[in-house]
């Protein structure tokens, strides 16, 4: 399988280092922001349950712009061949 050699921003790892920070943030937004942080750096990638969450995430209208980004960051390093 393809690796897929994305890496996590430093914005996007700033945001997602808040997101964690933050007692208000949802189980979600901390998910994603989990998973982010955890592909800085690294050279993982996005697991298939991680894909299905974020997928979720952008398709749906309830979720703050700050979770949506960090799907977004989520996908983009996900295994291409899935």
């Amino acid at each position: 399988m393809p690796k897929n050699t994305k890496q996590t921003s430093s914005r996007i790892a700033t945001l997602a280092s808040e997101t964690l920070q933050n007692n208000q943030s949802s189980q979600v937004a901390r998910s994603l922001a989990a998973s982010a942080l955890a592909q800085r750096n690294s050279g993982k990638q996005t697991g298939a349950q991680m894909e299905d969450l974020a997928s979720k995430v952008l398709s749906g209208k309830h979720y703050a712009d700050q979770t949506k980004e960090l799907a977004g960051s989520v996908l983009a390093q996900a295994n291409k061949a899935r």
